[in-house]
């Protein structure tokens, strides 16, 4: 494996498990020090320094951040990868979701970016990838919420990359189509027919399977290489062809 990311430190939120394990893994063998915030250490032991870190509260990240700060003096690639997910349409969804998905999903993103500024500052090969989704510019049923934070994603992504390119921090994100993380497979485990509605997924994706985290994380790599001098403001699909591709079913 390369060590394309040698001595680098790389910060990853939702890093215990699916697409921001995926990340971390790689990112450490290619030589990343790796600082993984989630709730739960999860799977990141003997990966990455776990910080016990919720992005929904600015207590909990500014604390985060303060501990990354104890022990470098800087942060030369962030991964906003921490999100929710949420089912429903606008009529049978309450104020209270809204507020929690919006919350942790766009938010979130900019409280932890926000507090990891003073130390992106810092290096010179900063960089800034979000973990956005299809649903951001596809309609998805039954998913008012989640569709609206990821679209939410994407412009804020748009507006920091303009924003911090006097600095030269570049700011990127990745549209994942459905991605087999831990989420999915709770949603299918609840399923009448689990087998039937795994099917029903792959199908919709125009290469008839679901995205793999390590697909995603091969591409929020890419994004944050500190050779992509010039790739910034990129919304970069891994999402089977589905926002782009016509596949008939039949």
């Amino acid at each position: 494996m390369s060590a394309d990311f040698d001595g680098m430190v790389v910060v990853i939120t939702g890093a215990g498990s699916g697409i921001g394990l995926a990340v971390a893994k790689k990112a450490k063998l290619m030589g990343a020090k790796v600082y993984g915030l989630d709730l739960h250490v999860g799977e990141l032991n003997g990966i990455g320094n776990w910080i016990e870190c919720d992005i929904g509260s600015d207590q909990s990240v500014t604390n985060a951040f303060a501990k990354i700060a104890s022990e470098v003096n800087q942060i030369d690639v962030l991964v906003n990868n921490a999100g929710i997910g949420a089912q429903g349409t606008v009529e049978n969804t309450t104020t209270e979701e809204w507020n929690r998905v919006l919350n942790i999903n766009v938010i979130g993103m900019s409280r932890v970016t926000s507090a990891a500024l003073p130390m992106l500052r810092k290096s010179t090969k900063a960089a800034v990838v979000n973990t956005c989704s299809a649903v951001a510019t596809m309609g998805f049923p039954n998913r008012a919420i989640y569709s609206a934070s990821k679209g939410a994603v994407l412009s804020l992504t748009l507006s920091m990359a303009v924003d911090f390119l006097p600095e030269k921090i570049r700011v990127n994100c990745v549209s994942p189509g459905t991605t087999e993380t831990p989420w999915i497979n709770r949603l299918l485990s609840q399923a009448t027919d689990p087998d039937k509605e795994r099917a029903a997924l792959e199908a919709r994706q125009p290469t008839g399977k679901m995205v793999s985290p390590d697909e995603v994380a091969n591409a929020i790599l890419y994004l944050a290489h500190p050779e992509q001098k010039s790739t910034t403001g990129t919304v970069l699909a891994v999402d089977s062809g589905l926002h782009s591709l016509y596949f008939p079913k039949s």
